[in-house]
C-alpha cells in the first residue's frame, strides 16, 4: 500500500481510456493504493469521495469510493443505465482541485462492476453518489468535467472564489 502521487489536468494518461481488468487479484495493490492515495488527499485538501485508477497513472478500470460512511470498491464498473432527469451542480476532481465545473449530471444511475473476490454486483445510485459514479466513470473514459461544463463562459471557477461567492460546500446541494 502506497500514497501515489495524483496525476493532474494537461497529463496526456488522463485522456486514455482504461483496460479491462482480467483478472482481479491484480486490482488489489491498485485498490490499496487508492484508498492510502484517497485519505492523504482528504487530510491535505479537506475533501474527497472517489478517486478512479487512472488518476494515479494506473490505466485501469478500477474505482475506489468512500460515501456516506460505505466503502466501495469496484472494478470493471460499467454504468448501464442513467435516468433522463437531470441536475445541475458544481463538479470538483482531485486532479484539477482548485478548479470548480457547473454542469448537469443523470439523478440516477444503474451500475455493474465486479468486486474484490471477483462477484459480479450491481447497484443503483442518485443524487450525491449517482453523480460520483459519473465522474468517476467518465474518468476511465478519459472524460473530464470540463469537457462536460455547460458553456466556457459561465461554467469554471477557481474554488476561492466559489467558496467566496456562493458561500457553501459544493455537495450541500444533496
Amino acid at each position: 500500500m502506497a500514497i501515489r502521487r495524483i496525476i493532474e489536468l494537461g497529463d496526456p494518461l488522463l485522456r486514455c481510456k482504461s483496460r479491462e481488468v482480467t483478472a482481479v487479484d491484480q486490482a488489489i495493490e491498485t485498490l490499496n493504493d487508492l484508498k492510502d492515495t484517497l485519505h492523504e488527499f482528504q487530510r491535505t485538501h479537506g475533501f474527497g469521495r472517489g478517486i478512479a485508477a487512472i488518476q494515479i497513472g494506473v490505466p485501469d478500470r478500477v474505482i475506489y469510493i468512500e460515501i456516506a460512511g460505505e466503502t466501495y470498491e469496484l472494478i470493471n464498473p460499467e454504468i448501464e443505465r442513467q435516468s433522463e432527469e437531470q441536475f445541475e451542480m458544481w463538479d470538483d476532481c482531485f486532479s484539477f482541485p482548485n478548479l470548480m465545473v457547473r454542469l448537469n449530471r443523470s439523478e440516477r444511475v444503474w451500475l455493474r462492476y465486479q468486486d474484490r473476490t471477483g462477484a459480479e454486483r450491481r447497484l443503483e445510485a442518485e443524487w450525491a453518489f449517482a453523480e460520483l459514479l459519473q465522474h468517476e466513470a467518465d474518468h476511465l473514459d478519459g472524460v473530464l468535467s470540463v469537457d462536460r461544463a455547460i458553456d466556457l463562459k459561465d461554467s469554471l471557477m477557481t474554488r476561492g472564489e466559489y467558496l467566496r461567492t456562493l458561500g457553501k460546500n459544493p455537495l450541500s446541494t444533496f
